[in-house]
This record gives structure tokens, C-alpha cells and sequence, in this order.
């Protein structure tokens, strides 16, 4: 997934701002501020290498080069880039990590973001006996 700072316009927070409440974005928002709130829910995010994010974040795809403190949530995929830092758990399809990138907490990959992933692999292993 090629990544350019320009496929991420609709919406920007910038260096030097500072963002605090409920967001929610249909489209695209770059942070290379701050947002702090109880939930980001939005179409495309992508957190700049200065951005910092303190929120549940509920998205279709996240690329993230800064810090979050909190859980993600991506019905598509998250991409994190190698001067990501992630405090909180992550739910996706789909999560690329690439080398250099500090995480903790939990993963859980999964198609259905709907259903627990531990009640599906723990049937799986039931219908083998």
C-alpha cells in the first residue's frame, strides 16, 4: 500500500494544533497534531510522524507514523509505519508492522470484527477431534 501525504486531504489537523471532543470524519483526516477525545471515528487516518492521538479510534483503513494511546479499530487494515508508537489494542483483517515500530497490547486479526476471534479458532479446534 503506497502511502503520499496527499491521498489524505479532506481533513487536517495540523503541527501545532490541538484537538479535544468527539470527531467524526466522513473521508480522510491527517493529524500532525493532537486529538484527545473518547472516540475518532472516520473513513481513512493517517497520523504524521509529529501526530498524537489519546482516543478509541474506529476507522476502514490506519496508517500511523506517531503515537496513539488507545484502541484501534479498522474493518479494512492498519499499516504501521516504523516510528509508530501504539499504547492500546488493535482489531483488524488486516495489520502490517513494519520494522522500528513500538506496540503494546493486544492484536486481533480477524475478517468478522463482529464475532471473537478466541470463540472461532476455539470451534475450529473442536470440529478436528
Amino acid at each position: 500500500m503506497a502511502v503520499s501525504r496527499n491521498d489524505f486531504t479532506n481533513s487536517l489537523i495540523g503541527e501545532k494544533s490541538f484537538f479535544e471532543g468527539r470527531f467524526m470524519v466522513r473521508g480522510s483526516l491527517r493529524i500532525d497534531g493532537k486529538f484527545e477525545g473518547d472516540l475518532l471515528d472516520i473513513d481513512q487516518l493517517f497520523v504524521g510522524p509529529k501526530g498524537r492521538i489519546k482516543s478509541s479510534i474506529k476507522a476502514v483503513n490506519v496508517v500511523v507514523e506517531g503515537v496513539i494511546v488507545g484502541n484501534i479499530k479498522a474493518s479494512t487494515r492498519v499499516l504501521l509505519l516504523p516510528t509508530a508508537r501504539i499504547l492500546g489494542d488493535i482489531h483488524t483483517p488486516e495489520l502490517i508492522i513494519q520494522n522500528g515500530v513500538i506496540l503494546e497490547g493486544r492484536c486481533i486479526i480477524s475478517n468478522d470484527l463482529n464475532q471473537s476471534a478466541k470463540s472461532l479458532i476455539e470451534n475450529l479446534y473442536k470440529q478436528a477431534e
